[in-house]
């Protein structure tokens, strides 16, 4: 089973990455960019095959590694 993860700034965080990309687009001409955000992503190819397990144990990783829970949102996919 593949698991995907997004992870994002919440909203209130100060994204200074994000912040540099939207000047940057402008200042090549993609006008209407009125912010931008960045984040990361990550696939994990899992052995595990019930589907629920699956989701509880990615859970389990976002929240102790993948992502920092207090300044930082994720979403998980499972295929």
């Amino acid at each position: 089973m593949k698991a995907r993860i997004h992870v994002t700034l919440k909203n209130g965080v100060l994204d200074p990455q994000g912040k540099a990309i939207e000047l940057a687009l402008g200042n090549l001409g993609f006008d209407g960019v009125n912010s931008a955000r960045q984040g990361k992503y990550f696939e994990l190819d899992l052995a595990e095959t019930n589907r629920e397990k699956a989701l509880s144990v990615v859970e389990d990783m976002c929240k102790k590694l993948i992502a920092n829970t207090v300044i930082e949102n994720y979403s998980v996919e499972l295929e």
